[in-house]
């Protein structure tokens, strides 16, 4: 058996592995990615949240828009006609 020369190319192990492994591999590094993900909406949703409703609404359109957004994100349905707030003054 004859040794091969060291080089500074990287080795793909995926290519020495089997189909099975290979694809529990890739399913492991497809779910780590959308949890990356997940985690990092998240992040964004709270800190948009944490501006939205630091700086209070100029006018009755900005007040209807943060009183939609807080129903939507909060899981519930506006009872209330925001579209009648939003046309008003």
């Amino acid at each position: 058996m004859q040794a091969r020369p060291m080089t500074d190319e990287p080795l793909d192990l995926d290519m020495h592995r089997g189909m099975a492994a290979q694809k529990a591999t890739d399913l492991r590094r497809a779910l780590a990615e959308v949890e990356s993900n997940a985690r990092n909406l998240r992040e964004r949703q709270a800190h948009f949240e944490s501006q939205l409703l630091s700086v209070p609404a100029a006018s009755w359109p900005d007040a209807a828009a943060k009183a939609r957004y807080a129903l939507y994100a909060a899981g519930l349905s506006p009872e209330e006609d925001f579209a009648r707030l939003a046309g008003a003054g």
